[in-house]
């Protein structure tokens, strides 16, 4: 359930988050509370499901949200929605620790969402009652375990493609093949939510 919620926010515009926007960008900390109400948890999801380490994800959360503060005057209020741009700055953060010395050692233990379902439970229900949400499950659910299996390596662990056939131990050609298939399937069942 949880690689669906970065792309369902990616679907999702919140209206409300004009406002919220503007009050950032005037350096309004109640803005950046209520920033926090509206997105730590999933913030927080996603980057535990990258690094598979509470301490780690909790840090990087706190990163992930000095660094939309202090960069809120870049974004543009009439485009509507900072979630999915605080997701993608969540999302880097987390494959930046990977990519460090220091993640690549600590990420050697296994963290699977049965271990910590509390993590989970509320948050799923709140996905779940989204029809964007529903669609992208379908979506998702339709793709071969190949595609899935690309598509999770680049979206959560930031692998290009000559990364993903080694790991995979195929040949580049394929692992391309597979990516634009997904890509295209996708597309083809989420219409213009997702990018060429």
């Amino acid at each position: 359930m949880m690689m669906f919620l970065p792309i369902w926010l990616a679907i999702h515009v919140g209206s409300s988050d004009v406002e919220l926007i503007e009050r950032l960008q005037r350096h309004d900390p109640q803005a950046l509370a209520e920033l926090y109400d509206r997105y730590g948890r999933l913030a927080y999801s996603l980057i535990l499901r990258v690094v598979r380490d509470t301490g780690v994800a909790e840090d990087l959360v706190q990163e992930t949200f000095m660094r939309v503060w202090n960069r809120a005057q870049g974004l543009d209020a009439q485009k509507g929605s900072v979630g999915p741009w605080l997701l993608a700055v969540a999302r880097n953060r987390a494959i930046d620790y990977l990519r460090s010395a220091g993640g690549r050692e600590r990420n050697a233990m296994e963290f699977e969402e049965t271990d910590h379902p509390a993590l989970y439970v509320d948050m799923e229900q709140d996905i779940l009652s989204s029809d964007n949400a529903r669609r992208v499950k379908t979506a998702v659910q339709r793709l071969t375990p190949h595609q899935r299996e690309v598509i999770e390596l680049a979206y959560f662990e930031g692998l290009s493609q000559t990364e993903m056939a080694e790991r995979m131990g195929q040949p580049l050609g394929t692992v391309k093949t597979w990516v634009r298939a997904a890509l295209k399937n996708l597309r083809d069942e989420l219409g213009s939510a997702v990018p060429a």
